[in-house]
């Protein structure tokens, strides 16, 4: 990804199910738990820079001690100034009271962030200011210890003032309008009321006061029924993560598999995460045994340690994103690394078409960094193809053959270079436009001496969404070299919409696709569809969700693939770029063969895995048409 998307979260939850001691006395530390949250937020970083927050429950805490640890941080390394303020906290313990290092029931009642339940979340922020409230989890906080709320998730909700007006309804003041705030705020009222019905049912069966009830009430609370009720209006992508303070916990993940959440349990311990690899990594366990949790699910851990799989929706049909497998996820995961690699390998045909067959004149390479295990994948279906020619050279020569020429044949290979060098991104302190623009350039480095004038060069990267980086940096830097011809080859297909749910993608005129397909428009004096589109999109700003139809479709409908693709070689070429430029995307139905179980494409087609998608692409046109910047959803 040349261009840099703020996108996706993570999430991460440890729930031990030993008493403490019982890890104090296996691995050596009380602070087991802790230390594994931090391996599981740190090998998810991938997913969210902008912001790192941790919070723990202890259980079996007397009165008017403090159970609920919560610590978040916006730091340029979030989640390292976190664990510092932990550790910082922890040592200053030590160090005053060095002869309680090994008293465990000592650090429970005394030392922060020593629990039995965790939730971590790494942020990268979608919209709006990077402010310290923004980071979660968010916490709910009560004296009923059942009413406390902690929340953290890999989220968004198109129908965010739906919901704000549901809170409404009910007579609350919420005090923001973001998805955060209302889903928080719809759960915890749900909380409440659930509360309210069981205290009275058990003082009307048992006969107890207040006190007494707690305990009943914590044991018989449904969260199932709580969360069914809160999540009746949720549209949009979500894997959320909650704690309740008496130490009940929840992942629940869309209906539609949108948003990924993985989980492990054994006799020890209940994890759960954004990316499975982080799981199998951190505590050494087989792929096999790590689960996706079911769209439309939620896993639940009751306080007493018992664990079930409830239906939360009716789950629909699996839209998982398949962004997430092109670039967002880690590459370390097997089946990651398989799909992309055969996106390298499926879109070779097309790159044999453009170079017309000619290996010899041809240097393959990548843009550093993840395009590299797809860059794996087109090497190796461009050595099918020689070894395809080599097989008919040898058996076309038959008899006359030398061993020499054998051997000549046998030599020939793919022209593999890494030509694309990343340097450390240069500060854009000048304030001149053609200065800083100058600089921007050179972001990219490149190795010299290998290409040849005659050469087509090659180079694949994992998507391309704005274009801003291939055309100030990228394609002026190759060009140094001094190719023929420049293809740019992504594994990905053209994205030609918005996302909604949870990636910073929001605003149609970013993407060059749309901008190459207004451009066309004009070439063939077909841009009255704007205003068509436009007048369309806003005739249906009233109607429900399930009645809204996507109408950006129609300023893509007249052109074909090839000629959007063709228009992007055009307006990624500038005036002094010598080589010929020429742009390859993948093919939609080449990355459902590729990522046949992740059939999310909403990106490249428009076709939204839940009704707020139509609306929010719908409005994210209007917007773009009427010049406002303001947030679709």
């Amino acid at each position: 990804m040349s261009d840099a998307l703020k996108h996706e979260c993570g999430i991460a939850m440890v729930r031990l199910l030993k008493p403490l001691q019982y890890y104090k006395d296996k691995y050596g530390s009380a602070f087991y738990g802790l230390n594994k949250m931090y391996l599981l937020m740190e090998k998810q970083h991938n997913r969210g820079q902008d912001g790192a927050g941790l919070a723990s429950i202890k259980f079996n805490v007397d009165p008017g001690t403090r159970y609920i640890s919560r610590v978040r941080s916006n730091a340029n390394q979030p989640i390292q100034d976190i664990f510092e303020q932990i550790n910082g906290r922890l040592n200053a313990l030590n160090e005053e009271f060095p002869e309680k290092i090994d008293d465990v029931q000592w650090q429970v009642n005394n030392a922060p962030y020593i629990g039995n339940l965790y939730l971590g979340h790494v942020r990268y922020g979608t919209f709006g200011k990077n402010s310290i409230e923004s980071v979660h989890p968010f916490l709910r906080q009560s004296n009923w210890m059942h009413k406390s709320l902690i929340v953290a998730g890999n989220f968004n909700m198109t129908n965010s003032k739906r919901l704000f007006n549901d809170l409404v309804d009910i007579g609350q003041h919420p005090k923001e309008m973001t998805d955060t705030v209302t889903v928080m705020e719809k759960i915890g009222h749900f909380i409440d009321d659930e509360v309210t019905k069981l205290y009275k049912k058990i003082k009307e069966e048992h006969g107890v006061n207040k006190k007494e009830a707690s305990p009943l009430i914590e044991e018989h609370i449904n969260i199932k029924k709580i969360l069914k009720r809160s999540a009746k209006n949720w549209d949009g992508g979500y894997a959320m993560a909650g704690l309740l303070g008496h130490g009940d916990s929840f992942v629940l993940r869309d209906p539609a598999g949108i948003r990924p959440a993985f989980y492990y349990k054994d006799d020890e311990v209940v994890v759960v995460a954004s990316e499975r690899p982080v799981i199998q990594t951190v505590f050494n366990v087989n792929i096999k045994d790590v689960k996706e949790i079911d769209p439309g699910c939620a896993l639940i851990i009751k306080r007493n340690g018992k664990i079930s799989m409830n239906k939360i929706k009716e789950a629909l049909p699996k839209k998982s994103c398949s962004f997430e497998r092109i670039y967002f996820s880690r590459g370390s995961d097997a089946d990651i690394y398989t799909e992309r690699k055969n996106l390298g390998k499926l879109v070779f045909p097309q790159i044999l078409k453009k170079i017309k067959n000619d290996l010899k004149n041809t240097v393959f390479s990548f843009i550093p960094n993840t395009a590299e295990t797809s860059f794996y994948g087109m090497r190796e279906a461009a050595e099918d193809f020689l070894n395809l020619q080599k097989t008919k050279a040898i058996l076309n020569g038959g008899r006359d053959l030398s061993a020499e020429h054998v051997t000549e044949i046998l030599a020939v290979r793919p022209r593999i270079e890494k030509l694309a060098i990343k340097d450390a991104k240069l500060r854009t302190f000048i304030t001149d436009d053609n200065s800083r623009d100058d600089l921007v350039a050179h972001i990219y480095d490149v190795t010299y001496g290998i290409v040849k004038p005659k050469d087509n060069l090659v180079i694949i990267d994992d998507s391309i969404v704005r274009g801003t980086t291939l055309k100030k940096s990228i394609i002026k830097i190759l060009d140094r070299l001094n190719p023929k011809k420049i293809i740019i080859v992504s594994s990905a297909p053209q994205i030609r919409y918005p996302d909604c749910y949870g990636i910073d993608m929001a605003r149609m005129g970013d993407f060059i696709a749309f901008r190459a397909a207004l451009d066309l428009l004009k070439d063939f004096n077909k841009y009255h569809i704007v205003d068509e589109v436009y007048q369309k999109c806003k005739a249906q700003q009233q109607l429900e969700d399930l009645e809204i139809t996507n109408m950006v479709k129609e300023i893509y409908a007249p052109f074909t693939n090839e000629q959007i693709s063709d228009k992007i070689a055009e307006m990624l070429k500038t005036p002094e770029i010598k080589s010929e430029v020429e742009i390859i995307f993948q093919t939609v139905e080449n990355l459902h063969i590729a990522c046949p179980n992740h059939l999310g494409d909403w990106y490249f087609t428009g076709d939204y895995p839940t009704p707020g998608g139509n609306r929010v692409v719908n409005d994210s046109f209007i917007n773009f048409y009427e010049g406002n910047k303001g947030r679709a959803y």
